[in-house]
């Protein structure tokens, strides 16, 4: 079942629509098959949404990105050192339990509902200033990107003063076409800021999550690694789905008015669109620390492993219909947050943005329409995050 060449990750998305041609390939005649990543290491590439899952719950996957044959997903990226303290994200069993459950309160139901008011306060305003501003705006620039930076400081308690410095570390960090050097000093500074606010939180502190980790914890630096997690993986692919959402939503009216007469069917509707666009290629990466089969393939220990979320999430053995967007399809149980007990600890948040920001666009500009052809949009794919560098609009 593996290539007799190994292909080579990551591929543009000839199509916003759909994944590459080369992944379905993959899919159908090699779905657990050898590929060759950015950095030139070579890993499996997993397809499938069962082998995935399987994967994803099996202990003999280790997330420790120290492990020196962990996948790298980066041109010039290099294997974190032996003495690196972990974050959450790169944990294995036993240490991941209580790190996750330490952070895991911030976002349950009740803490999320005593946020929404605030997260509808941000949306509202940047909507009373798209309408009082020029036509055509950028949708990017006056929707996407500032209201998940927006909500991510209001939620951690970030003066949103700093919220260019942010993005910009953020764009940096993700990009595949910086150096490493340049990458780790978006790093470096990223850290000396947060270093600099939790020394303000322990002085004052406030009713933000920072606040409220730094009372329960002496670990300084895993509050920090819980900051900088949130910060750069909590705007940037909101970001972009809430382009790509508002996007293919305008192409079907229909949708929008569905969701507009009966607001219950929009959490619905926001699945369906994150299964659809999966914008990330590489939903999580894992080394293989004991020799495993899935799916018919003997995987190594000391193998490194990665998943192609965006043609998982379209598996015809899941989903009918899978390349067709459906928003009244029900299925949540696709794997753009992943699976197990790595599964994105803000994914309800980033659903909550979501339908936040599609009911009120589409009530408050019920005549919302793009100002130049949807086929000219300014596409990215830089690193493993998919989306719209502009996207102009009018009404």
């Amino acid at each position: 079942m593996t290539t007799a060449q190994p292909s080579t990750l990551p591929i543009t998305r000839g199509c916003p629509h759909a994944p590459p041609d080369e992944h379905r390939r993959l899919r159908e005649e090699a779905p657990i098959s050898r590929v060759t990543l950015p950095s030139g290491m070579t890993a499996w590439a997993m397809t499938r949404l069962a082998d995935i899952r399987a994967m994803l719950t099996d202990p003999r996957f280790s997330s420790d990105r120290r492990n020196p044959n962990f996948p790298l997903l980066l041109k010039g990226q290099r294997v974190l050192p032996p003495d690196f303290k972990p974050a959450m994200i790169i944990m294995d069993p036993p240490e991941h339990g209580p790190a996750r459950r330490a952070a895991v309160g911030e976002f349950t139901v009740k803490r999320l509902a005593a946020l929404r008011p605030r997260v509808q306060e941000i949306v509202d305003e940047h909507i009373d200033a798209m309408l009082a501003g020029p036509r055509p705006t950028d949708l990017v620039n006056a929707l996407s990107l500032p209201v998940p930076s927006l909500v991510i400081c209001e939620l951690l308690g970030v003066p949103y003063a700093d919220h260019d410095f942010f993005q910009g570390c953020s764009s940096r960090l993700l990009s595949r076409t910086i150096t490493q050097e340049d990458r780790m000093l978006a790093v470096s500074e990223l850290l000396e800021y947060l270093d600099g606010l939790i020394a303000a939180k322990d002085k004052e502190p406030a009713d933000d999550l920072l606040s409220r980790q730094l009372a329960k914890s002496d670990d300084r630096e895993a509050v920090r690694s819980l900051a900088f997690l949130l910060l750069v993986a909590g705007h940037e692919t909101t970001a972009n789905m809430i382009s790509l959402g508002t996007m293919a939503l305008l192409e079907r009216p229909q949708d929008i008015r569905t969701i507009r007469d009966d607001p219950s069917k929009t959490p619905a509707a926001v699945d369906e669109l994150l299964r659809y666009f999966t914008i990330a290629e590489f939903v999580t990466s894992r080394v293989a620390v004991a020799d495993v089969e899935i799916g018919g393939v003997t995987i190594r220990a000391g193998d490194a492993v990665v998943t192609l979320g965006n043609i998982a999430n379209r598996d015809p053995d899941v989903f009918d219909q899978p390349d067709e967007l459906d928003i009244e399809r029900g299925a949540r149980n696709h794997i753009t947050f992943g699976f197990g007990a790595h599964q994105c600890l803000g994914q309800n948040l980033a659903r909550m943005e979501l339908e936040i920001v599609f009911d009120t666009l589409f009530r408050r500009i019920p005549d919302l329409r793009p100002a130049v052809p949807l086929d000219t949009l300014p596409y990215k794919n830089d690193a493993n995050i998919y989306g719209i560098h502009e996207f102009p609009v009018t009404w």
